[in-house]
């Protein structure tokens, strides 16, 4: 693998560093066989996707998850191993495992998007197909991220790794009792039933958000690496997978009326201008519960627990392939 030189041919330092995967020749491909699309792929379009791989000099290993958090220790075995790339076939909740199975680990981590949402599919602007996916794989420059960390203040979840998003409150409610038999038949579907089902149902307990010297009190945050957030929604809009830093949304109203007039600004790209909306940056953001109720967290669309959260930025944490011709965003 070449390594990268700044304008006057000095190696440059791998944190900041972007070069071409030259010289990686076997990867793991983890695939989700549960993932919403991967059901629905056409007869031997995985095995079409390997074969360009392969023409392009990137062998790989077929690798089945066969239950949550196989994806994590597949990537773990796979940097044990010495393997040179891991290849993610499925949909957020398959990246964010496989993350948390590569978080600090030099090897690179490749997309072929899958699933429901696909966050970061999106935010790489990569193809839907994961045909032309793969063929962006062996072009691509690898690029060193940093990544959230969520750690929960009260010692009653693991601290995890995420990529894209998190969040408390209403969409943390959403993931937590989201119906997984329902998402696997109807996909986003089944999070615009349950956010209807949350509308009328959800009391907006209050949280307090503690960052970058602000203590904010509300009823939802947002935690943004990403400028996507779920389906065709884009709302921590100056959020920059590549800066070493959050952007959050805080939501201070606890009205329904609101929020539902929320979607329309969501819609219109113009939620920055609606009211009881605080955007900020921040590299770490302390969130408590000021209810009895409790308030649930997800991360990259998997939920967590429940406050209270402490969410931190750990740089230089993922090497990421990012493709120098991207495709058509996914839908």
């Amino acid at each position: 693998m070449r390594s990268a030189n700044d304008a006057r041919g000095r190696s440059a330092p791998l944190d900041t560093a972007f070069f071409m995967p030259e010289g990686i020749d076997n990867a793991v491909l983890i695939i989700n066989p549960n993932a919403g699309r991967v059901r629905g792929f056409a007869p031997n379009q995985l095995d079409r996707a390997r074969l360009i791989l392969q023409r392009d000099g990137i062998e790989t290993d077929l690798a089945p998850t066969d239950g949550p958090g196989a994806a994590a220790e597949i990537a773990r075995s796979a940097v044990a191993k010495g393997r040179q790339m891991v290849i993610a076939c499925g949909g957020d909740g398959t990246f964010n495992e496989i993350v948390n199975g590569l978080a600090g680990s030099k090897v690179p981590l490749a997309l072929l998007p899958a699933g429901t949402a696909n966050v970061l599919a999106k935010e790489l602007a990569l193809p839907w197909d994961i045909e032309r996916a793969a063929k962006l794989v062996a072009g691509s420059g690898l690029r060193r991220i940093a990544l959230g960390l969520a750690i929960s203040a009260d010692g009653t979840t693991r601290p995890r790794y995420f990529v894209s998003v998190a969040g408390a409150g209403p969409d943390g409610a959403i993931v937590h009792a989201l119906n997984l038999g329902l998402k696997e038949r109807a996909g986003i579907l089944a999070y615009w039933a349950e956010g209807l089902r949350q509308l009328t149902a959800y009391t907006f307990p209050r949280l307090r958000v503690t960052a970058a010297g602000q203590v904010l009190d509300g009823t939802l945050v947002i935690v943004g690496r990403t400028k996507h957030y779920g389906g065709p929604f884009q709302i921590t809009t100056e959020a920059d997978l590549h800066a070493d830093e959050f952007e959050l949304l805080v939501v201070s109203t606890a009205s329904r009326a609101r929020y539902v007039s929320y979607l329309g600004f969501l819609w219109l790209g113009r939620l920055r201008s609606a009211r009881h909306v605080t955007f900020l940056k921040a590299t770490s953001v302390l969130c408590e519960p000021l209810d009895d109720a409790p308030v649930f967290t997800q991360v990259d669309g998997e939920p967590l627990g429940r406050l209270p959260v402490e969410f931190r930025i750990v740089p230089n944490a993922l090497t990421l392939a990012v493709p120098t011709r991207p495709g058509r965003t996914p839908r």
